[in-house]
């Protein structure tokens, strides 16, 4: 196999605004922002960008339009070491764009889908599926077009050697299934956060949940943000601090989080150093604005564990 991690997923732009009042108000009322940045967005793209970093040579499949903000895509994903043979143009449809309203701990997304949910199994490079050692699906509630083919593509990539992953990001929806419980069993790593985790069972115990969601086949690691992660494999549970710092901007965590994971199992590392792996790749892309400038390199990232802090 030549190529580390295929993404299957989002791939548009983020335009993040912070500091100042970044919680709008109604009746034509005006509110200054301290600064607002154009940057790589989707969480497909976000998780190839920082696997890249990390040192896997990684390809993306998704769909943008052939527009600004597509090109914009394009061209920030191949700068920053992404293999965009899988990634499609439709004429006929806008890249999706999200508006990211941050604080220093939390923020809310406006997203116009555009694209977003185009992509489907016909779009897919199944040779370039099956050359990867491990596939990643990114938000998988907006890949309304990929979900029906999911189940064919999983069973392809695994008769073919890869191992896969799924971070479900948050349903629109409510709804918190559309067959993601049927898919489970072909789903290696289930990597949501706690809140998607108690959703994704209907549980709201996170131990229960976890462990209802990992009797369904999943390595099920859970994000906690400023709280960590917790692993749930069979016989083993792992739980891990995060890594501290001083955040800048949260957006994209999770989702280098996700690649500092998928970067480690492939090297081959036992669980509980997957999970610190994975949170020192969170915690130190926090540290500017969007989810990719602050994207650690693997020796950032192990340097950071080292040391017991991101700073």
């Amino acid at each position: 196999m030549d190529l580390d991690l295929l993404v299957l997923g989002d791939v548009n732009p983020d335009l993040v605004l912070r500091g100042g009042e970044v919680v709008p108000a109604f009746g034509q009322a005006e509110r200054l922002v301290e600064e607002a940045r154009l940057t790589v967005g989707g969480s497909g793209a976000i998780m190839a960008c920082g696997a890249a970093r990390l040192g896997l040579h990684v390809a993306v499949a998704g769909v943008v339009g052939d527009d600004l903000f597509g090109a914009y895509m394009r061209d920030r994903l191949v700068a920053r070491g992404v293999d965009v043979r899988g990634l499609t143009v439709d004429a006929d449809r806008a890249t999706g764009v999200t508006v990211v309203l941050a604080s220093s701990d939390d923020r809310a997304m406006l997203t116009a889908p555009g694209t977003t949910g185009v992509l489907n199994g016909s779009l897919v490079d199944l040779d370039l599926l099956r050359s990867a050692r491990h596939v990643h699906v990114s938000s998988y509630f907006l890949q309304r077009g990929l979900r029906p083919d999911l189940p064919d593509l999983l069973a392809a990539a695994q008769r073919a050697g890869a191992s896969t992953s799924v971070d479900p990001n948050w349903d629109p929806d409510g709804e918190w299934d559309g067959g993601l419980r049927a898919l489970m069993p072909s789903v290696d790593v289930l990597l949501p956060n706690e809140v998607e985790a108690r959703q994704l069972a209907h549980i709201s115990d996170l131990d229960a949940a976890m462990a209802a969601l990992r009797d369904r086949g999943p390595l099920v690691v859970v994000k906690a943000g400023a709280d960590g992660a917790i692993a749930l494999g069979p016989g083993e549970r792992v739980s891990l601090t995060a890594v501290p710092v001083d955040a800048v901007d949260t957006t994209g965590a999770g989702d280098s989080f996700d690649a500092g994971f998928v970067a480690a199992m492939l090297g081959g590392e036992p669980l509980e150093r997957c999970l610190a792996i994975a949170n020192a790749c969170g915690a130190l892309s926090t540290r500017a604005v969007g989810g990719t400038d602050a994207q650690p390199t693997m020796q950032e990232a192990l340097e950071a564990i080292e040391r017991g802090s991101a700073a």
